[in-house]
């Protein structure tokens, strides 16, 4: 099963489930309802009516005061290629936040920043978690995981290395499309090595396994748990392949009119379309 989140008549957000052909999604609880009890959600009927997706607005399933935790340099092929080879692998993760803000979903528009040469794609996993954390262990934080979505983590590079905090090119509007959740159930330990594949326009620019990762999704909530306590619906997105744009020759990024593809095993594909910056509109 897939869950998304939807809105009805600009009415509140809720989650539901997504049919299988896609056409229908079936109300499943309210947002708050839904994190306040995701895994016992996840593992019942949805109980809501059912609506053609072509009468709701597709939404992140996501609360407005969730954390979303990034990790960066987290595949070894990936700190070998940039301006980030020389300084080897960190000890520990590197960790940036993005606000929910800056999130979207399959299908919506990304614009490229008027100051920036165009946008990198940086194709990964994002994990959900179901129940606090409070100084986890490794196996209890993963065991707190209820689902997991690919994800896209266009990247701003100008604005990323204006400063040490990679921030600012990290939150550029629509710049972090979400596919569906799919329960953890389905998709198991990503230790095992999913296959996590990058196209621009048809072309595959990453391809690897999750098998390749540097710090575990369990290790590194269990490490974040140690310092703030983690809540129901806060996210982890578990960082990117090689094979990024910015560390080609020469540089490959992301210009209006491209389509991008995130494909990841067992979780689905998130296809987004790269348009210019006079899409943005004030909110």
């Amino acid at each position: 099963m897939r869950f998304v989140g939807i809105r009805r008549n600009g009415g509140p957000v809720e989650v539901a489930s997504l049919s299988d052909d896609g056409t229908q999604v079936a109300v499943v609880a309210g947002l708050e309802e839904f994190w306040a009890d995701a895994a016992g959600h996840l593992a019942r009927a949805p109980s809501g009516g059912v609506h053609p997706v072509g009468d709701v607005e597709f939404v992140p399933p996501v609360l407005p005061g969730a954390r979303v935790i990034c990790i960066g340099l987290n595949y070894l092929a990936h700190v070998a290629e940039g301006s980030y080879a020389t300084e080897g692998v960190p000890p520990h993760p590197t960790l940036f936040a993005r606000w929910t803000q800056s999130l979207t979903v399959h299908g919506a528009e990304v614009p490229v920043p008027s100051n920036e040469d165009g946008i990198d794609w940086e194709g990964e996993i994002v994990a959900y978690v179901g129940r606090p954390l409070v100084d986890a262990t490794p196996d209890e934080a993963l065991a707190a995981v209820v689902g997991y979505s690919c994800f896209n983590d266009l990247t701003a590079r100008r604005a990323q290395k204006l400063t040490s905090q990679w921030i600012l090119g990290k939150n550029g509007d629509n710049s972090g499309p979400l596919g569906p959740m799919v329960p953890a159930s389905q998709v198991g330990d990503l230790r095992e090595g999913l296959r996590v594949r990058t196209r621009v326009n048809g072309e595959t620019v990453q391809d690897g396994r999750t098998d390749q990762m540097v710090y575990t999704v369990g290790d590194t909530l269990s490490l974040i748990s140690h310092t703030f306590t983690l809540r129901p619906g806060d996210l982890l997105a578990t960082g990117t392949p090689s094979g990024v744009g910015y560390g080609r020759t020469p540089p490959w990024l992301l210009q209006p009119g491209d389509v991008v593809e995130v494909e990841v095993e067992r979780i689905g594909t998130l296809r987004n379309r790269i348009v210019g910056n006079d899409a943005r509109r004030p909110v």
